[in-house]
């Protein structure tokens, strides 16, 4: 799982640009973010592939007021409203982002799935990614929100926590110092991928989720100190519900501009 994906910079920045708050520019500078320039295929009224600036605009157009964001998993199709066709791209892609507001084409809703590409020589290589536009069920957003996502995510860490020490796996020597480094680490506002608009507290959310994946990625790396099948089964069983949960804080934290009562 990315601790930044793609989808929620794209929702973040997106969702600035839709309110007025940044210019087209410096939104699609901070979503393209060092790769090539993203293309978006199959928007509607297009028949090629278009850039990302006219394609926010004729979201906007398109009566768009909004972007959500979808961070699926096999068995928990996180932010997915339907139909198949764009649960299942965006399920394979890991994330996807999702219209807020008829779009004014039979008030459908519009589902972005990003494709990337990486090419080039080693050491010289660039990211080609196109953004391809499915059609997507007219549901209304269920959350998470970041009250609740929130704490979903402190518990679940406490209780990995526990767990983890009680079964004797969380790992020692380099590994277990490199998620201690990862705890005391506090970041900056200046690293968020988040635009204005978004309020202080998702900040926050953000912050810790972006911890806890990659402490999610130290702890995949090994087995720690699990030394059968029973406790190597325990640990990955402790760690589902802190990723799902991780999940969660970063959908709402990404989405945290459309959560008028989160702003605080």
């Amino acid at each position: 799982m990315l601790d930044v994906p793609r989808s929620g910079v794209l929702v973040a920045w997106g969702n600035a640009l839709l309110s007025g708050l940044v210019a087209p520019d410096d939104a699609v500078t901070r979503i393209t973010h060092g790769d090539e320039p993203h293309r978006v295929a199959g928007l509607p009224g297009e028949d090629r592939e278009v850039g990302l600036t006219l394609a926010l605009g004729r979201l906007r157009s398109l009566g768009v007021t909004g972007l959500r964001l979808a961070l699926p998993a096999p068995g928990d199709p996180l932010g997915l409203p339907g139909p198949p066709a764009f649960n299942d791209a965006a399920l394979e892609a890991g994330e996807a982002v999702v219209t807020v507001g008829a779009n004014g084409d039979g008030g459908r809703r519009l589902g972005l799935v990003p494709e990337g590409l990486v090419y080039g020589p080693e050491g010289d290589q660039a990211t080609r990614v196109v953004w391809r536009v499915y059609e997507a069920a007219d549901r209304p957003p269920s959350g998470p929100f970041l009250a609740e996502a929130d704490r979903e995510l402190a518990t679940a860490l406490k209780d990995a926590t526990a767990e983890l020490m009680k079964l004797d796996v969380g790992g020692t020597g380099a590994r277990a110092g490199a998620v201690a480094a990862v705890l005391r680490d506090r970041g900056s506002d200046a690293d968020s991928p988040l635009a204005p608009g978004c309020p202080p507290r998702a900040v926050r959310v953000l912050e810790q989720a972006r911890r806890v994946a990659t402490i999610l990625e130290i702890a995949a790396q090994d087995h720690g100190a699990a030394v059968n099948a029973y406790e190597m089964s325990a640990r990955a069983a402790t760690l589902a519900p802190l990723e799902r949960a991780c999940r969660r804080a970063l959908v709402a934290a990404f989405g945290a501009a459309l959560e008028p009562s989160a702003a605080e």
